[in-house]
């Protein structure tokens, strides 16, 4: 598994994107970020796995789904088996909500349209380094949208632990550790976690867990 970066380091991103000039334009964009970034490049899902075994620890990934090699969100899932830490931001022309929502919720901390200002990655970039998470506001319209489908009133397996976690008393931050996820996917599981159950706060949806798990659900 990578380990960060030996303080002091600069922070090394790694672009995985097979557009040249949108390539191009993130290496442009990723030291307004992150000043003196140690920047490598990929073009195909074996590049991107390569790298990332190959190499020293990255800081941050900056994802295309649409990768040569890669097939739906199987690079995104690869990389979060091979490196669960790093933090991940999709950066994609796809527009499709269902879409940013399996991003999210295979693990990914942020998903940024490639239409979006050159601010906006940047902005977000900045939240991701210190630490942090960043969901626009179409991904969680989107969570929201898909949370109020019809048919989805059963919580999933992952919400199940979720909810088992969340019951003893653990942070979205110890969570996420616990289960290797972002934390940016423990809030979306959360957040439909609350609205399954009908509750309005932690407190709430612990003592239905109890009554939950005491029915063995």
């Amino acid at each position: 598994m990578n380990t960060p970066s030996a303080a002091g380091a600069p922070p090394r991103v790694l672009i995985a994107d097979d557009h040249p000039l949108y390539c191009d334009a993130l290496q442009a964009v990723v030291p307004q970020a992150c000043p003196g970034a140690d920047i490598a490049v990929a073009a195909s899902q074996e590049e991107v796995l390569s790298a990332v075994k190959a190499a020293r620890a990255f800081n941050l990934v900056l994802l295309d789904l649409n990768l040569p090699g890669a097939v739906g969100l199987s690079c995104l899932q690869a990389l979060r088996r091979v490196v669960p830490a790093t933090p991940i931001v999709v950066v994609s022309a796809v527009g499709d909500p269902k879409i940013m929502q399996d991003v999210i919720m295979a693990g990914a901390s942020a998903f940024i349209p490639k239409s979006a200002p050159s601010q906006v990655l940047i902005n977000a970039l900045k939240v991701i380094l210190a630490g942090g998470t960043y969901m626009p506001t179409g991904i969680l319209s989107a969570l929201r949208n898909a949370d109020a489908s019809p048919g989805r009133d059963e919580l999933t397996l992952r919400q199940r632990r979720v909810l088992e976690l969340l019951s003893t008393g653990l942070s979205n931050k110890r969570i996420a550790r616990e289960l290797s996820i972002s934390e940016i996917t423990v809030k979306a599981h959360v957040s439909a976690i609350f609205r399954k159950l009908g509750v309005t706060n932690r407190m709430q949806a612990g003592l239905e867990a109890r009554r939950l798990l005491d029915s063995n659900y």
